[in-house]
């Protein structure tokens, strides 16, 4: 079997920067993404589709993701994009699907840069075409330059709810409205984190530039309690708070939470739950390592930091497989991270600004018909029910009615089922164990298992 010294899942601002920074230290590099392109969801498509104009909303990034592609791609590292990992196993085997067969390789160090996925809201009838996530327009726009037409509204909370919505005036949509639907007075609120934030006052400005120019536009901005998408086979209009809007498209957003997946399926891989984002991460340590010898974490996949912080934690994570694979002294490595962990700690001044502002909506607000398992339909009020005859947590909800069983395998629904059975049950979230994966976490055929033959 191939053996590869540094293998990186994610080809994000993460992945790309520490593919970098560990070819810089002569180590052979292996970099797997699904995506056909690097860049991740915060640089999809740059250099490629995507090219805002300077000064447009998200140029900055574009441009930061570029040369973050470019130097990976010089750096020598082997990137295999179309590259869907299913599988690691305690022996750092770690089996993929590309173009239509299975791949194994033995790492000696894994570095898992999974990034963040969108955290899903639920509300009635969004489950209707027309009704999609914010995160999910924007790969359209990105890859395709999709735009939604007719009556647009954007619904929720978050930076990346403000970002769309200035891309989408840029490119000539202008939205029926906004719907914030963040609880009132959190602002106050998180006025203390005031202070700590202003160590990176470029994203407060850079936060303010987009909500100024939706209200400049005079775009409504409608502070909302309850939304509900209307409409027979697609969305037709919205009721919000007693009042009916017509609507074409509305689109929804609630944060995102770091992207799971892979490290809870591995057994020993320790999670904590983080209050302050409202979700799980793996332990990690400065340096990215997991409780799991061998196993780092970079990037969004540890806790929600941004792209720039991402970046950083890559490079620093790199330093570390560096260190474990006997291309750097341990004085070496602290000597070159030092400038790198001071400017991380910089980016992730804002954190609780944000986290504070922008907490995730409470689940008492989801009505029982309301499905908040979509691959296996299952609804609130069914949730509740299990609650209430003694269901423990989100795996016995698992095994009880499926939810988080269907093809996301916990992906979209999973946070949506914890949140509202920690608050039927009254208890803090971090009191339920997150929801177990099993590998694969995603789906393999029949015949690329026939045909994996132990290696390349």
């Amino acid at each position: 079997m191939r053996q590869a010294p540094l293998l990186i899942l994610g080809a994000g601002p993460a992945g790309l920067a520490a593919a970098s920074e560990a070819r810089a230290q002569g180590i052979e590099v292996l970099l797997l993404d699904e995506n056909p392109a690097p860049g991740g969801q915060v640089h999809r498509a740059v250099g490629g589709f995507y090219r805002p104009e300077a000064g447009a909303p998200g140029a900055d990034q574009a441009r930061e993701g570029l040369r973050l592609i470019q130097a990976a791609a010089a750096s020598g590292a082997e990137c295999r994009f179309g590259a869907t990992l299913w599988a690691v196993q305690e022996d750092g085997v770690v089996s993929w699907s590309e173009g239509g067969r299975a791949h194994q390789v033995q790492a000696s160090v894994l570095l898992l840069c999974p990034g963040a996925t969108e955290r899903a809201l639920p509300i009635p009838g969004w489950t209707l075409p027309g009704v999609m996530g914010v995160g999910a327009a924007q790969i359209l726009l990105k890859t395709a330059g999709l735009l939604p037409e007719g009556r647009v509204w954007l619904a929720g909370q978050g930076p990346l709810l403000w970002l769309y919505a200035a891309q989408l005036l840029d490119k000539g949509v202008r939205p029926a409205g906004i719907l914030d639907l963040s609880p009132p007075g959190m602002n106050w609120r998180a006025a203390w984190h005031l202070p700590m934030a202003l160590r990176a006052p470029g994203y407060l400005a850079q936060g303010l530039g987009w909500m100024w120019r939706i209200r400049r536009a005079g775009i409504p901005v409608i502070r909302a309690r309850e939304v509900a998408a209307l409409g027979e086979g697609r969305l037709s209009a919205i009721a919000v708070d007693g009042r009916t809007f017509p609507a074409d498209w509305l689109l929804l957003h609630d944060g995102v939470v770091p992207n799971t997946q892979v490290t809870r399926a591995l057994p020993g891989c320790a999670h904590i739950w983080d209050q302050a984002q409202a979700s799980f991460r793996p332990v990690l340590d400065a340096w990215g390592n997991t409780s799991l010898e061998g196993l780092l974490v970079a990037g969004d996949g540890g806790g929600i930091g941004g792209a720039r912080a991402a970046a950083l934690s890559g490079r620093i994570a790199a330093l570390e497989a560096a260190r474990w694979l006997g291309f750097l002294t341990a004085d070496q490595r602290d000597a070159m991270a030092g400038p790198l962990l001071h400017r991380r700690a910089a980016e992730l001044a804002p954190r609780g600004l944000l986290d504070a502002i922008f907490p995730p909506l409470p689940m008492a607000r989801v009505a029982d018909a309301t499905v908040v398992c979509r691959c296996e339909e299952i609804t609130a009020g069914r949730v509740r029910a299990a609650v209430a005859l003694g269901v423990q947590g989100p795996n016995q909800v698992k095994a009880f009615l499926r939810a988080g069983m269907g093809a996301c395998q916990g992906r979209v629904c999973g946070p949506a089922v914890h949140a509202l059975m920690a608050e039927a049950r009254g208890v803090d979230p971090g009191a339920l164990e997150p929801l177990r994966t099993r590998f694969p976490t995603k789906p393999v055929t029949v015949g690329e298992l026939a045909g994996l033959a132990g290696g390349e």
